[in-house]
């Protein structure tokens, strides 16, 4: 994912000229959470409008959040301390996690990538929802 290089102030307009339908689709990577979860990791935060979604849902859900954009890290740093300078094909942070998360974040990868973060996912959370473009 690192060679894309979003610009954090613009990224919400950029994206959603991009995916016109970007709003339904959070919306619905939300309503896909099977149950409450306590522990969340998001892959790809970007400047964290899944994770003030999520938090909006669960308030006392605790979400910490993955990018590989330095720009977007420290944005979304900016409303959240659980941020982490990483990309998703790296080692998971140590789980277990009751959810994984990934809107827009997993179509950067190869299918030998998607395969290992599966396995990694299920070996480490109880759920997964992936919200993407195919």
């Amino acid at each position: 994912m690192a060679q894309f290089h979003w610009k954090p102030d613009r990224y919400l307009d950029l994206i959603r000229s991009e995916v016109p339908r970007y709003d339904e689709l959070q919306d619905a990577a939300i309503a896909a959470i099977p149950f409450a979860p306590d522990r969340v990791l998001e892959l790809g935060m970007g400047t964290g409008e899944t994770t003030r979604r999520l938090i909006e849902a669960y308030p006392d859900a605790w979400v910490i959040g993955l990018d590989s954009s330095p720009d977007m890290v420290f944005r979304a740093r900016e409303a959240y301390d659980d941020v982490q300078l990483a990309r998703i094909e790296d080692p998971l942070p140590d789980g277990p996690w009751d959810l994984v998360i990934g809107v827009l974040s997993v179509h950067h990868l190869r299918s030998e990538q998607k395969r290992d973060l599966f396995r990694r996912v299920a070996e480490h959370a109880r759920a997964l929802v992936i919200g993407d473009v195919v």
